[in-house]
């Protein structure tokens, strides 16, 4: 038996974080295994991570030819693994440059930082602002907090970065009234995630393309949670007939190893001249390998077309779940980014239905206190989500009865 626990946290880390009473030590697919020995369904995914499950063979292979070879070099010299990575990122989506980082956050810094640039570079100092949405979020540095305007993230941390507007999601006219010369970009999640799980509408995603464009301002598609296939699209600006000019994206492109890029054109990218910014671990060559190995399997079609099955078959699941409990409403979302909305009287319990679900061997996710969020692995299998969807069942059962 291990030496730790769940007490441990209490013990020794700094309390930012409130993890369940489990402990998960060995995963397979879309199947985790506690310290008992007790097995899950994960349809959480590590939060949109893990995009190929757990201890993928291809993954697990990556990463360890590459650890038998080298882990890093620092941005002195570049290497083949992050070479590779931004080639096939490149011949993949609209980009012709790649900066590479750690984590989504860090991907949003270097893309807010670039927009700035940009906009005094060519156009002067006044050129500065961001424009962002409501219920945004971007990250947890100061800056990327700043601009994702979620109150409860920035409280006790003022003084803010300046220069960010914020107007409400999916509301054009309110997006057109802020908008001027002075704007040097906007910057969007093309489905809010920690936000609810809200997709922008085609009307929307045009409108912001077209607003940016009359102003001279650039469209910043924040995908570290929508990209890498979760959409059912490798990135999801490709279902709305929009090209940013600027993509950020994470989480599942790593599988599980942290690693984070930002997308861009040549011309754009010349406003991070050299020595403008870095990162010590960024594009080292253990992530590049990995990512590598992940963005080959989800390019897939094969892949792909799973993530259109699974989602079809979660969301009529949970359809028929909602209407046999009364806990939720109907799933939104895209691919395997689905929301399903608390109904009224159950308001404010979200977390509530997720450890019901941890009692029944199930994983979810919140997507603040009244959505339940499901971010499973993109290669789920048809039998894994029934599984899932009857420990639900029965999670629901057990709460509907406490009322």
């Amino acid at each position: 038996m291990s030496t730790v626990s769940r007490s441990t946290f209490d013990q020794v880390m700094v309390p930012n974080y409130a993890p369940a009473a489990v402990i998960p030590v060995r995963g397979r697919g879309s199947r985790l295994w506690d310290q008992n020995d007790r097995e899950y369904v994960d349809l959480a995914g590590g939060i949109a991570v893990t995009s190929l499950g757990h201890a993928h063979p291809k993954l697990v292979a990556a990463l360890t030819e590459q650890a038998g070879k080298l882990w890093h070099l620092s941005n002195v010299m570049t290497n083949e693994p992050a070479l590779q990575l931004a080639q096939r990122l490149t011949s993949l989506t609209f980009a012709e440059r790649v900066y590479l980082c750690n984590s989504g956050a860090e991907a949003n810094e270097a893309a807010f930082k670039l927009v700035r640039r940009w906009g005094s570079t060519l156009f002067g100092a006044h050129k500065h602002t961001i424009v962002a949405f409501d219920n945004a979020f971007h990250g947890r540095t100061l800056f990327t907090v700043s601009v994702g305007g979620q109150a409860k993230y920035t409280q006790g941390f003022e003084p803010l970065p300046g220069g960010i507007v914020h107007v409400p999601f999916n509301d054009l006219a309110a997006l057109e009234a802020v908008m001027n010369d002075g704007v040097c970009a906007v910057v969007m999640e093309p489905i809010q995630g920690e936000g609810g799980v809200t997709p922008a509408t085609q009307e929307f995603a045009r409108g912001v393309r077209a607003l940016c464009d009359k102003h001279q301002a650039l469209l910043v598609y924040d995908e570290v949670q929508t990209g890498n296939g979760r959409t059912g699209k490798l990135f999801a600006y490709e279902h709305y007939g929009v090209t940013p000019d600027v993509l950020t994206t994470a989480k599942g492109m790593g599988g599980g190893f942290p690693v984070g890029a930002m997308l861009t054109t040549a011309k754009i990218a010349e406003a991070l001249a050299f020595g403008t910014h870095g990162s010590t671990y960024g594009g080292n060559p253990l992530a590049g390998a990995v990512a590598d190995a992940v963005l080959e399997e989800i390019s897939k079609p094969e892949l792909l077309a799973n993530v259109e099955a699974r989602s079809q078959q979660l969301r009529a699941g949970l359809e028929v779940l909602a209407q046999r409990h009364g806990l939720f409403g109907a799933p939104r979302g895209m691919g395997l980014l689905l929301g399903a909305p608390l109904v009224e009287s159950w308001n404010g319990r979200a977390k509530d239905i997720v450890n019901a679900g941890l009692a029944e061997g199930l994983w979810m996710l919140v997507a603040g206190p009244n959505v339940l969020r499901f971010a499973p692995a993109l290669n789920i299998t048809e039998a894994d989500v029934v599984e899932g969807l009857a420990r639900l069942d029965r999670a629901c059962a057990a709460l509907a009865r406490q009322g």
